[in-house]
């Protein structure tokens, strides 16, 4: 399991980015990346993860006899 690291984090966002503590609790992990990378956009989602995420997550369960 990966690991935020907060002192980082936190000196990212109350050194670098000048928030005060009340404003970086109230982000996300998604508005801090965001703020942090200088609104830079995240890489996109390739086929091969795509398809990873559709095996475990898939829209509709098989039955018993293999039909959906």
């Amino acid at each position: 399991m990966t690991r935020f690291d907060w002192p980082g984090l936190m000196r990212a966002g109350l050194r670098g980015a000048g928030l005060k503590p009340d404003d970086f609790w109230k982000l996300t992990p998604a508005e801090l990346q965001t703020l942090l990378s200088g609104g830079s956009a995240a890489r996109p989602m390739g086929r091969d993860r795509l398809a990873e995420l559709a095996a475990a997550y898939p829209d509709h369960q098989a039955s018993e006899d293999g039909e959906q």
